[in-house]
């Protein structure tokens, strides 16, 4: 394998396990909300939402379940496998975090160190995946 061929696969799996880290989270928090909307489960507090649209925490813990959880995992698992547009779909997940963790901290406000990892997260989500789509190293998924 070439220079080129091992930067380009080194990439698609640092970016796949960050896809599958932050997809875990986001299956496990969304799970947690979705089976108890009130939050008790997770230690939320109910009058966190009260400057949110939201009455409890169902909405959310499905946003974070589908959109957050599995579309990271989907991402980094299609990253690790080198699918043609995994960069694509790692850089609309890492923008989707990235908007969540924004809505929420203007919503509920800065309450748990999480939220600026996951935003950090995000952002090197979405670079690693615009990075991954412009050097073109992904190939149809296939074995290597």
């Amino acid at each position: 394998m070439n220079e080129k061929g091992k930067k380009g696969r080194w990439l698609a799996l640092v970016l796949g396990g960050l896809g599958v880290f932050i997809g875990i989270g986001g299956v496990a928090g969304g799970f947690g909300l979705v089976t108890e909307p009130s939050g008790a489960n997770l230690g939320f507090q109910m009058d966190l939402l009260n400057k949110s649209p939201f009455s409890d925490y169902l909405i959310p813990g499905l946003i974070l379940l589908v959109v957050i959880g599995f579309g990271s995992l989907a991402g980094g698992v299609l990253s690790i496998l080198r699918y043609r547009y995994a960069g694509e779909i790692a850089a609309v997940s890492g923008a989707f975090l990235v908007i969540w963790i924004t809505a929420q901290v203007w919503w509920i406000g800065l309450t748990i160190w999480l939220q600026p990892l996951f935003f950090c997260l995000g952002i090197v989500e979405l670079m690693l995946g615009l990075l991954q789509r412009r050097t073109g190293r992904q190939i149809k998924a296939q074995p290597s």
